[in-house]
């Protein structure tokens, strides 16, 4: 026998063939109720067929509606970057269509396509869905495939309601201008027309990867604007008209469990597929780093905010490891107890750190005081199990990453697991932020004696000089220049010559205080910036300093020791200049005046000495 056509096959499995079967029984019974009683029979037989056929038809559109929510909410704990937006276009898909007189099978129509309408983004790249950033012009290409996927799967289910063309066409704009085929109009599937403006709306009010999540207002606002462009006029307005009250139903929504009613699934089986795809989108947000000009600490602060989502832990915390010692330095901890390691020193072998830095592998459940015992800390934590595993970059270890717990035995061997995973991505991202700030660090530092250079004093002074403007306060700017210089390196060689600039600049350091800082200006130079210093503490600073290099003598050989001397002037903002250019060439003046006073001050003793030494 052939088969029907699928359309005869949907009317009579579908509820209206039910409802003419049953109504075809009962009028069979009435006709034989006023005949012949032999005919009884054949009337319960059909009566019962009848009931039968209406009860299958029910039972498969169950299966239907609850495998059509199974694989929505599949979908939804797939989507990282907006959980639970399935749910809400169909909450206001369908009040929508409601509001707007479509039939019931029109209405389910516009259900399931609200439910299934993104399920063509399985074909899209994660990498692409998550980024933060504008697309490119290729990227936005392959998320454009979307819809023309989704309809390609929905078109070969046979609902008995449109669904794929409400999916093909959700991305059309009332003006031509979207996509896949560029529709306008009324030519737009009047289902489709809703599902773009609830989609566009939720998209709006939702936090995604490339905005923050905007205001009901502001939201309202576009749609209002894009009104008659890429949204139907009509539809926009009878839409701000109900969602006054679908805003509560929203709201009530977030605070349900993320589960459709109709999906007779065990919640851990789609916590299962999130967590699966949130391992994924932690790893890829990691590897995002890579490459960024960031320092250890900001980069560590990244790669803990996207590690909790993985592995939990009550703290965090980095050690690098130094091969010329073989020490590990905790760089960064956060959380719980985090100030406690900040700092620590272990030696390889020793604590958990240092374990993992001798043995290359992952400690899991161990004790979390043992690390501070190893730094020499007697404080106490109150963290009970860790977590630590090795950071390496090709074949060179370079660290481990910690999480501790303040529950005792807390990890198991999926969290180390994951662990690794992040490992093996943020061993690439800390090592580039270790070279960035080495890197750093030697474009800021003078090589001869770790003092900051000009380039450095010349960024710290701006903002110091903005910033002085804006309070109303002073800065002071000293020049100093060590005296005869070249006489020590002509006399006993350079190598005496760099020593001497060393101690100057261990002495001028010495003496600051730990805020203001000390530069290596040019050759034999020095420059000191006092921040909050007026004139007088300017001068008394000035002094002092000078003493602090005056008291220094260097060795040139065992019998002979060298004294070392330096000249001094101060400037002060604003007295003396606005600007970084006039301080200097002030502070410069007064310094080469004092070098001229101080080296005819030591002609006039050297000739006095003489003239005592001739009687």
């Amino acid at each position: 026998m052939a088969a029907l056509p699928q359309s005869l096959s949907r009317l009579l499995w579908g509820a209206p063939g039910s409802i003419v079967l049953v109504c075809a029984a009962l009028l069979a019974s009435w006709f034989l109720s006023t005949s012949s009683f032999w005919l009884l029979p054949f009337a319960l037989l059909a009566l019962y067929f009848a009931f039968g056929v209406s009860r299958r038809a029910n039972l498969i559109s169950q299966l239907h509606l609850a495998t059509i929510e199974a694989l929505a909410l599949a979908i939804d704990a797939k989507d990282q970057t907006a959980h639970n937006h399935i749910r809400r276009v169909e909450l206001y898909a369908v009040a929508l269509a409601r509001a707007l007189g479509m039939s019931e099978d029109d209405v389910r129509g516009v259900k399931t396509a609200a439910l299934l309408h993104d399920i063509g983004k399985l074909a899209v790249p994660e990498h692409i869905l998550a980024k933060p950033g504008p697309l490119t012009p290729e990227e936005f290409q392959k998320v454009r495939i979307h819809p023309e996927v989704g309809a390609g799967i929905i078109g070969r289910v046979p609902f008995p309601y449109p669904v794929a063309p409400l999916i093909l066409s959700h991305h059309e704009r009332w003006d031509g201008r979207g996509y896949p085929s560029g529709l306008r109009g009324e030519e737009i599937p009047l289902g489709a027309r809703i599902l773009s403006i609830v989609d566009y709306f939720d998209a709006l009010t939702s936090v995604r990867p490339y905005h923050q999540a905007m205001s009901i207002e502001s939201a309202v606002a576009l749609l209002q604007q894009e009104s008659g462009k890429a949204l139907d006029p009509k539809v926009v307005e009878t839409f701000m008209r109900i969602l006054p009250a679908l805003r509560a139903q929203v709201q009530r929504l977030t605070t349900e469990l993320p589960a459709l009613p109709s999906a007779d699934l065990p919640t851990s089986v789609f916590e299962d597929i999130a967590l699966a795809h949130r391992e994924i989108y932690a790893l890829y947000q990691i590897a995002q780093t890579m490459g960024t000009s960031l320092g250890v600490h900001e980069t560590m602060a990244v790669i803990a905010s996207k590690l909790t989502e993985l592995v939990p832990f009550s703290a965090c915390a980095l050690f690098l490891y130094t091969e010329s010692t073989e020490t590990l330095h905790c760089r960064f901890a956060t959380g719980v107890d985090g100030e406690l390691f900040e700092g620590i020193e272990v030696r390889s072998g020793q604590g958990l750190a240092g374990w993992v830095a001798r043995n290359r592998r992952p400690l899991v459940n161990a004790r979390p005081a043992a690390d501070l015992e190893a730094g020499g800390s007697s404080q106490e934590t109150r963290l009970q199990s860790a977590l630590v595993c090795p950071l390496i970059v090709g074949e060179r270890f370079i660290g481990t990453l910690s999480v501790y717990h303040a529950d005792p035995s807390f990890y198991r061997d999926d969290h180390r697991r994951f662990l690794d995973r992040v490992c093996e991505q943020a061993a690439a991202v800390i090592h580039n932020s270790t070279v960035f700030e080495q890197t750093q660090e030697d474009s800021l530092t003078d090589p001869m004696t770790g003092l900051p250079n000009t380039r450095f004093m010349f960024l710290h002074l701006s903002r110091e000089l903005a910033r002085a403007e804006r309070l109303n306060a002073e800065v002071s700017l000293l020049v100093l220049d060590l005296d005869d210089f070249k006489e020590i390196n002509d006399t006993f060689g350079h190598h005496i010559g760099d020593r001497a600039l060393r101690e100057a600049a261990t002495a001028l350091r010495a003496a600051i205080r730990p805020y203001d800082i000390c530069v290596r200006y040019a050759g034999d130079e020095f420059i000191v910036v006092l921040s909050g210093c007026g004139r007088e503490e300017a001068e008394r600073k000035r002094l002092e300093l000078q003493q602090a290099v005056d008291n220094v003598e260097i060795e040139v050989r065992p019998d002979l020791r060298i004294p070392m001397m330096i000249s001094s002037g101060a400037a002060v903002f604003p007295h003396d200049g606005n600007g970084y250019e006039a301080l200097l060439a002030k502070a410069d003046s007064r310094m080469y005046r004092d070098k001229s006073q101080r080296k005819t001050a030591r002609a006039r003793l050297r000739s006095g000495e003489a003239a005592a030494a001739a009687q």
